[in-house]
């Protein structure tokens, strides 16, 4: 699918699912923004995607936990592209905690990154697409929003708000032509390999049976690029113009097969 005049800006894009976006949309020739809090490794990843398509891509630094950093990078960000009309919002972090013991500090961190910045960012967006007649926000939702996760307490909870929250925007904001999604990814990334190599034999057998046997699709997680990626042109394109509010699984069938 071709997004050729497009204007997306994407959270998240240093590492993993925010970088294989970026990568994804330049190819497909759409002007875009990638944001990140780290930035040398935001920039390294935007100037990497600037050589791999016919789009053009600019870098921003952004706390999307913070009000006033997301107006001016959004404001910095409609420099360079003239207008929105796509946000593609990977952005958040995660820890374990359990339930008993996650503390306030803990709790509130999680939920100040994963559901304010999506909060913040949505909006930020929304006043862009509205003024440009509508377009597409994809929020990032997970499988442990839908789960119970005893080692993930505040983190599933987090992706529970962010789930929510998708559904009520797309709701409130459908008359302005703005859809907003979800995509819960099963996809590999640094994070989770680099989870993965710590673990004990012990963990790795609990992840297994936890997540990875219930991928129908060959028991592994997915490639960012090659099952990622198309998805997300999908959802940016005007492909995709008649579907909102949805929770959109990229996960080889890990939440809804066995």
């Amino acid at each position: 699918m071709d997004l050729a005049g497009k204007r997306i800006v994407v959270t998240g894009c240093a590492s993993g699912m925010g970088a294989a976006t970026v990568r994804a949309y330049v190819k497909a020739g759409a002007q875009v923004v990638g944001m990140d809090i780290a930035d040398d490794a935001g920039r390294a990843v935007c100037a990497d995607a600037a050589t791999g398509g016919p789009g053009e891509i600019a870098y921003v630094s952004v706390d999307v936990s913070d009000g006033d950093r997301v107006e001016a990078a959004f404001a910095e960000a409609d420099d360079f592209l003239g207008g929105l009309d796509a946000l593609a919002h990977p952005a958040a972090i995660h820890a374990a905690s359990t339930a008993e013991e996650v503390t306030v500090d803990e709790w509130d961190r999680m939920f100040a990154v994963n559901v304010r910045g999506t909060v913040l960012t949505n909006q930020a967006a929304y006043r862009r697409l509205k003024a440009a007649g509508g377009g597409a926000i994809i929020n990032f939702g997970s499988i442990s929003g839908q789960r119970a996760e005893p080692l993930a307490a505040a983190y599933s909870a987090s992706k529970g708000a962010v789930h929510a929250w998708t559904r009520t925007a797309a709701g409130a904001w459908g008359a302005d032509g703005v859809r907003v999604n979800a995509v819960l990814p099963a996809i590999k990334t640094p994070m989770f390999q680099a989870s993965w190599d710590q673990a004990t034999d012990e963990e790795r057998t609990e992840k297994f049976w936890r997540n990875i046997h219930s991928i129908a699709l060959g028991q592994e997680y997915g490639d960012p690029d090659r099952d990622l990626g198309p998805v997300m042109v999908f959802l940016a394109s005007d492909a995709s113009r008649f579907i909102t509010g949805q929770l959109i699984p990229v996960d080889g069938g890990q939440g809804n097969v066995r």
